[in-house]
């Protein structure tokens, strides 16, 4: 691939796939979570355990339409300040 938008059109490109958090803190909390979990399956056993799972699911996708919302409204963001200070070049000039 040449050009973003061409990876972006072949699909090459998903930073959702490939974004892993840097803080410091990131894969001790995964690893929490999960214990957290596997305690949580243990307790409540198999059947009311899928209940809390589906729950955990809805409220994952709550999360992830919020952070697509996030990712869009940035975007637009930096993209209307590039245009912002392109469009201002002159101004620089006289």
């Amino acid at each position: 691939m040449k050009t973003i938008l061409e990876a972006l059109y072949h699909g090459k490109l998903q930073p959702d796939m490939t974004i892993v958090p840097s803080h410091p803190e990131y894969r001790s909390a995964c690893k929490q979570v999960a214990a957290e979990i596997q305690q949580w399956r243990e307790r409540l056993g198999e059947e009311v355990f899928l209940e809390l799972e589906e729950y955990l699911d809805l409220c994952d996708s709550v999360n992830n339409m919020h952070v697509e919302a996030a990712f869009r409204h940035g975007f637009k963001l930096g993209a209307n300040l590039l245009i912002e200070v392109i469009g201002d070049r002159e101004a620089l000039l006289s």
